[in-house]
């Protein structure tokens, strides 16, 4: 099984084995979009744009058991490993997360595989730019329901905000 089933929880196994949304009626250029869909009947559905979502942090809690990838699985550079592991706290939460507020000490300055950005979804889990949206939203779901539960209030300000994300 690839890093990027293993840290999602199977989203891509998932969305392989969904059939494919019917397009037969869409050009090219609105088959290409990554914004848009259809829905069937010809009703275009809008795909959920990826937005973090204040005061959630699921994706904080950095050693997240044995159905999650090990750092050794994601990075090939040993450095990176080892400042991974530095930031595992002994409840397993990143030390730069704040319990209190749920908000990151470090955030403007937190290491690149703590930001959740097409260029890094690319380098360490092969996900192209166009599928970058898709995988983020379901990776973060994934890992909301895992942290907190599938009927969890995060899981419900997650899948608000995207749903209510503008493109624009």
């Amino acid at each position: 099984m690839s890093t990027l089933m293993n840290l999602c929880l199977g989203t891509i196994d998932m969305a392989a084995r969904r059939p494919p949304p019917n397009t037969k009626t869409a050009s090219k250029t609105e088959r290409s979009s990554n914004i848009s869909s259809f829905a069937g009947f010809g009703r275009e559905k809008k795909e959920p744009l990826w937005r973090c979502v204040e005061n959630c942090g699921a994706c904080c809690k950095l050693d997240k058991g044995p159905s999650f990838v090990t750092p050794e699985e994601i990075f090939d550079d040993p450095g990176d490993v080892e400042l991974y592991r530095s930031m595992i706290g002994p409840d397993g939460w990143c030390v730069h997360f704040e319990k209190s507020t749920r908000k990151c000490s470090i955030y403007p300055d937190r290491p690149y595989f703590c930001r959740v950005e097409e260029d890094v979804f690319k380098s360490l889990y092969g996900i192209d730019k166009k599928k970058f949206n898709k995988e983020a939203c379901g990776c973060c779901r994934d890992t909301i329901k895992a942290i907190y539960g599938a009927n969890s209030k995060e899981l419900d300000n997650f899948n608000r905000a995207v749903r209510s994300s503008d493109p624009n």
